[in-house]
C-alpha cells in the first residue's frame, strides 16, 4: 500500500516516471493531512483552560476528523487502484469483435469508477473544511494557523480531485453520466471556493 511507505519513498515514487501515485492520490493525501491538522487543533483545545465550554465539541470534531483521515488515507490507494484498473482494461485483447466489445466495456466501467473515486474525495475534503472552520472559530487560538493550513490543504485536495474527475470524464462515452457528473463538479467547485473564502475570513493572526 502506498500509505505504508516512508515519506521519502512515497515522494520518490511520486516523482518517478510511473503513473501512480498521481494527482488523485496526492489529492486524497492532502485532504487526509488537512483532517489531521484539524484533529490536532481540536486535541490541543481539549482540557485547556478557557476552552471548557467547547471541550465536548472539540472531542467530537477530533473523532470526526479521525474518521475522515482514515477514509481519505484509504482513498490514496483506492485512486491508484482505479487508475490501474483503467490501464488493465486497455491491455485487454482486441483481436476479435467479441474481445473488442469486452475491452471497450471494461474501459468504460473503469473510467467511470476512476471518476467516482476522486469525486468522493472532493466531498470528503469539503467535510474537512467544515470541521476546520469550527476549530478556527472556537479552538485553541495558539493553533489557529494550523487550522488555516488544514483548510487550505483540504481546499487544494478538493479542487485537485475535481480536476481528476474532469479529465476522466473526457474519455467516457455515456453522455448522461458525463452531463450529471459535470454539473456536480461545477456545483461543488463553487461551493469549495465559497467555503474557503468564508472560513479564512475568520483567521486573524
Amino acid at each position: 500500500m502506498l500509505t505504508d511507505q516512508k515519506v521519502n519513498q512515497f515522494l520518490e515514487q511520486t516523482a518517478s516516471g510511473i503513473p501512480v501515485p498521481g494527482g488523485g492520490s496526492i489529492s486524497a493525501l492532502s485532504a487526509a493531512l488537512g483532517a489531521g491538522l484539524t484533529e490536532m487543533v481540536a486535541n490541543l483545545t481539549v482540557k485547556k483552560k478557557g476552552y471548557e465550554a467547547v471541550e465536548a465539541r472539540m472531542q467530537d470534531i477530533a473523532a470526526k476528523g479521525r474518521s475522515l483521515r482514515d477514509k481519505l488515507a484509504a482513498a490514496v490507494d483506492k485512486d491508484a487502484n482505479a487508475y490501474n484498473d483503467v490501464l488493465t482494461a486497455y491491455k485487454m485483447p482486441k483481436n476479435t469483435e467479441a474481445e473488442q466489445e469486452a475491452r471497450s466495456r471494461a474501459i468504460q466501467e473503469a473510467m467511470q469508477n476512476a471518476a467516482r473515486v476522486p469525486m468522493a474525495v472532493a466531498y470528503d475534503a469539503l467535510q474537512v473544511m467544515d470541521l476546520a472552520e469550527k476549530v478556527i472559530r472556537e479552538g485553541n487560538r495558539n493553533a489557529v494557523s494550523d487550522g488555516a493550513v488544514g483548510v487550505m490543504m483540504a481546499r487544494t485536495a478538493a479542487l485537485g480531485a475535481l480536476f481528476n474527475v474532469r479529465i476522466n470524464l473526457a474519455s467516457i462515452k455515456d453522455k448522461l453520466f458525463v452531463e450529471e457528473m459535470t454539473k456536480e463538479v461545477e456545483k461543488l467547485e463553487r461551493r469549495i471556493h465559497e467555503r474557503e473564502k468564508e472560513i479564512l475570513s475568520y483567521v486573524s493572526i
